[in-house]
């Protein structure tokens, strides 16, 4: 070892590094939190590496404490320590470790993270995560030692001008047997990460599950451990039982309930990360806010980053749990999270793998799957109309209640289909009781036709697109046109009715039509009423009637003029036949058409007083009054 290696060292930073730790403070890290957090990381990092070397050499663990994490405040002195007894570094490692940023490349860095590009595949490269505690501190001491080595060195810095490098004094040495002890001389305005409570709080959310004992060194008391030192995810599922599952749900997702589902895997290859999910199964309060923020919370080598990582689809928001990355940076802001490639493989995968589990659920365990639909079926429903790789999977997860009962598959209606039938039906409304009286049904119940009920929101949506489950198409009965001529009625005495007499189709709706005039975009005859007067219905080229009502209420659109479908066998239809055209009798008659369908649709007539009024008269009427 040389002179120079020995003497006190002090290293300029770059001309541009102040500027980088400015970037650092204020753009990378959004909470002052984060410091605390990097530094127990490091230090884990350190136990870590210590434990993989005395694989090799056992002798560098020697007879010393068992790896562990020290934190000790100081208000006396203004300062926070964070200790352990890690692998420690060499004069040279801790130039190169704490001095990374002012390598080589530096100025290329800060010009690519102010352009906001590259900067998330950047800071991974550079190990700034460090300096973030110059976000509290104003002026940081490093003295570490390398295991199995005797020389200890001094690193110090207060941030702008560089940093100094020295041998240890005799008490500096004393105190550091192995590892590294870092020292923040805190600024006035970070003095709150010298309580005690403060420092639990801090290393409860973020380093719970560090596999380390992190211990708290009060300056009255006896030290204390203050994590649980257990990534439960971590561990083999044959190490656990249910119980540890159920504790482990309840603690990460902040739940009371049992969890209805819990999926836990390691995927290993291109990426490596451990996953524990869960599906609850009861409604969390906060399952329909705008935001649709996930629950998932994203770990990287047992360090917590964040739970806003959106790990998972919208319509899995419902999912607790963690994923605990091996090969993502610990020092990326959860901003950049956002654009990682390296994350966005993980969301896709883990995704599938949740749908595939849900899927297996449905086969295998129909109990706890009938939870999750009830609590969240109207939220998987989404992914339908959001994500169409998924589609099928999800339609084939989708359980629905149906004119032939509840909780039915797609695979139990198309098993059930009628002779002749090519299409599966279903009908859009705001509630199954009125869906189950709706006229629209009429056609597809005398021919014993299953229809599917959808009575949430997020129906209409899906539903406007065009879909199909196995090959066979999903087909509106208040949309486009209707025929079921080729599927035989179930009561065939229904067959003698086509002789009844009907009104004369052509000038029956051109009275209706003239009666109507703007009111309706049409008047057609009607293949879908049996025993109903009148229904409305929507075009084939545009949206729904519910989906026009939804945006309707969100101020997103006005509803287009509905075509009017009637029953030309139905005596109300067949009274404006006979009655003369141009009359009082006819108007009413045909806005009453109008107005019973609107009703029998949830709606108001569009002028209720008129509506009464225009009853009153034609039942006075009828009465020969």
């Amino acid at each position: 070892m040389t002179t120079s290696d020995t003497a006190a060292h002090t290293q300029p930073f770059q001309a541009e590094v102040s500027e980088l730790l400015h970037l650092m403070v204020h753009s990378v890290y959004s909470e002052t939190d984060i410091f605390l957090r990097e530094l127990v990381s490091n230090a884990s990092d350190a136990c870590d590496k210590l434990r993989y070397e005395a694989i090799a050499n056992p002798a560098l663990l020697g007879e010393g404490d068992a790896l562990k994490i020290r934190i000790a405040p100081n208000k006396a002195a203004s300062t926070l320590t964070i200790a352990d007894n890690g692998i420690g570094m060499e004069r040279q490692e801790l130039i190169d470790h704490l001095g990374t940023i002012a390598r080589s490349g530096t100025k290329a860095f800060v010009s690519k993270l102010k352009e906001a590009k590259d900067g998330l595949g950047l800071i991974g490269q550079f190990g700034v995560g460090f300096y973030s505690a110059f976000m509290v501190a104003e002026k940081i001491v490093v003295v570490s030692r390398r295991a199995g080595e005797s020389d200890v060195w001094s690193w110090t810095s207060s941030g702008g001008s560089g940093f100094e490098i020295a041998r240890a004094s005799e008490e500096d040495a004393a105190r550091v047997q192995r590892g590294t002890e870092i020292v923040l001389h805190l600024k006035d305005d970070a003095k709150k990460y010298l309580e005690t409570y403060e420092i639990e709080r801090v290393v409860g959310a973020y380093s719970d599950n560090i596999l380390f004992p992190i211990e708290l060194v009060p300056e009255q008391g006896e030290p204390r451990q203050i994590n649980s030192a257990s990534a439960l995810w971590q561990r083999s599922k044959s190490e656990l039982t249910a119980e540890d599952y159920k504790k482990a749900y309840q603690q990460i997702g902040s739940a009371f309930d049992d969890p209805a589902m819990t999926l836990h895997y390691r995927a290993e290859g291109r990426y490596s990360y451990a996953v524990l999910l869960f599906a609850p199964s009861t409604k969390p309060f906060d399952l329909f806010e705008p935001s649709r923020k996930g629950r998932v919370k994203l770990y990287v080598r047992r360090v917590f980053i964040t739970d806003d990582a959106d790990l998972l689809p919208g319509y899995l928001r419902f999912i607790r749990g963690v994923v605990d990355s091996e090969d993502l940076p610990l020092n990326i802001s959860r901003e950049m999270l956002q654009n990682n490639p390296q994350l966005t493989q993980i969301r896709k995968a883990v995704a599938t793998r949740v749908v595939n589990e849900l899927e297996s659920l449905a086969e295998k365990d129909p109990e706890n799957f009938a939870k999750i639909w009830d609590a969240f079926g109207a939220v998987l429903k989404e992914g339908i109309y959001e994500d169409f790789e998924r589609r099928e999977k999800l339609l084939a997860l989708s359980r629905f209640t149906t004119t032939s009962g509840e909780k039915r598959s797609l695979k139990d209606a198309i098993a059930d289909f009628k002779p002749n039938q090519t299409e599966i039906y279903y009908l859009v409304g705001d509630s199954i009781e009125r869906l189950k009286s709706n006229p629209r049904l009429e056609a597809a119940t005398a021919r014993g036709i299953e229809v599917l009920l959808l009575s949430d929101p997020v129906d209409a949506f899906w539903t406007s697109m065009p879909s199909e489950f196995e090959g066979k198409p999903l087909k509106s009965l208040s949309q486009g046109d209707l025929n079921l001529d080729l599927i035989p009625r179930v009561d065939e005495t229904d067959e003698a009715k086509k002789a009844e007499p009907v009104a004369d189709e052509a000038a029956t709706i051109a009275v209706i039509k003239a009666a109507l005039g703007e009111r309706v975009s049409d008047v057609k005859a009607s293949t879908r009423l049996t025993n109903s007067a009148s229904c409305l219905v929507a075009d084939s080229q545009g949206p729904s009637r519910e989906l026009e009502r939804i945006l309707a209420q969100q101020n997103r659109g006005k509803p287009t003029k509905p075509i009017l479908e009637i029953n030309l066998r139905h005596a109300l239809v067949t009274a404006i036949t006979k009655a003369q055209a141009g009359s009082k009798v006819v108007d009413d008659l045909s806005l009453l058409l109008l107005e019973q369908a609107q009703i029998l649709d949830g709606e108001l007539p569009e002028d209720p007083a008129a509506f009464a009024a225009r009853l009153n008269r034609l039942v006075l009427q009828g009465l020969g009054g």
